[in-house]
């Protein structure tokens, strides 16, 4: 992009037409290759042949990663390490340093939570545009780190399910209801050992709750059992949101919306498509489409369902909590 830009102002400069000159791919590269998500990712940002092609980059290299504690990275981080190499010819680096020297921007990968801070450090201090996919991280104090230093260094940072953009949930919010009341989504809800409970599953209704929701969220409190978890908030204009989290049987993702003059539900579902569309954007633009706010609420709601769940269902105040772990500074207007 940036060998793209400094032709682009030669040719303007010497009054070369830019007709038919087009934008190079951008350089992506990508920490931890040990989710599937990296694979169709790289398929569709890669694949021009594919009718769920997105244009505007190309994964290039990227940083194996992998953590030997959690089965699900360990058992598949070198198939799909393979995948890359073989199917897409993507590089493989041995230092996320030197992953940072060949790349425009950066999808930061890794299916475990727990390395995302110490990997989005150098990243950011490269200046690179930075994806964090889910979960942001393993507890709300390094998700407040990580947004604390994109902030100081002037980084695009930014993380989200690919729930909050299927194009189901976005038909949903335009139906006419009246004035929003509340909300429930519901979906898978596993447990990972090494991440707060909603952290690993969980992440997406949670997404989809707050991407009708909005900021605001007060407190919460949680109801757990060994199949199921139901979290419930309410926001500062009264509203209430509840997350209905499955461990048994076949779930599948939905949102149902409450309103003054109506209720509607969530019609199908959607894919990685819109999400990787959203990314490609926002590595162009420098804007994240999802504020620092609302995520790290999100990521409170998630950890105050834990806290909740210690002490018996006790309601947790959620501005008290962001305080605690670090995060004065987005409580203010401007954030």
């Amino acid at each position: 992009m940036q060998r793209f830009m400094l032709f682009l102002s030669v040719c303007l400069l010497h009054g070369v037409p830019l007709e038919g000159i087009t934008a190079e791919p951008m350089r992506i590269g990508i920490i931890g290759l040990d989710t599937s998500h990296v694979v169709a990712f790289t398929r569709i940002l890669n694949d021009r042949s594919s009718k769920d092609h997105v244009p505007g980059g190309r994964v290039v290299a990227a940083f194996k990663g992998g953590s030997d504690d959690v089965v699900s990275s360990y058992t598949r981080v070198d198939t799909f390490t393979k995948q890359l190499k073989d199917d897409y010819g993507v590089e493989i680096v041995d230092s996320i340093e030197t992953l940072c020297l060949k790349v425009d921007a950066i999808l930061l990968e890794s299916v475990d939570g727990r390395p995302h801070l110490d990997q989005a450090k150098p990243v950011i201090a490269a200046g690179k545009p930075l994806f964090i996919d889910k979960p942001m991280a393993a507890s709300l104090q390094d998700v407040i780190e990580i947004f604390r230093l994109a902030h100081e260094a002037g980084v695009p940072c930014f993380s989200s399910s690919s729930l909050r953009y299927y194009p189901s949930l976005l038909a949903l919010q335009k139906m006419p209801i009246g004035e929003l009341k509340g909300a429930i989504s519901y979906g898978p809800c596993t447990l990972e050992p090494h991440h707060p409970d909603l952290f690993w599953y969980g992440v997406h209704p949670s997404e989809a709750l707050f991407a009708v929701m909005g900021t605001g969220c007060q407190t919460v409190s949680r109801v757990h059992s060994s199949s199921t978890d139901i979290v419930s908030g309410v926001w500062n204009n009264g509203n209430t949101g509840v997350l209905y989290g499955l461990r048994t049987g076949h779930a599948r993702y939905k949102v149902t919306l409450f309103g003054s003059e109506g209720i509607a539900e969530q019609q199908g579902g959607g894919n990685y498509v819109p999400l990787v569309r959203e990314i490609i954007q926002f590595f162009q633009t420098g804007h994240p489409p999802v504020s620092v706010r609302e995520t790290v609420e999100l990521f409170a709601f998630m950890q105050a369902a834990d806290i909740s769940k210690a002490q018996q269902g006790r309601s947790v105040d959620i501005p008290t909590l962001i305080k605690a772990h670090g995060g004065a500074w987005l409580l203010s207007p401007s954030p």
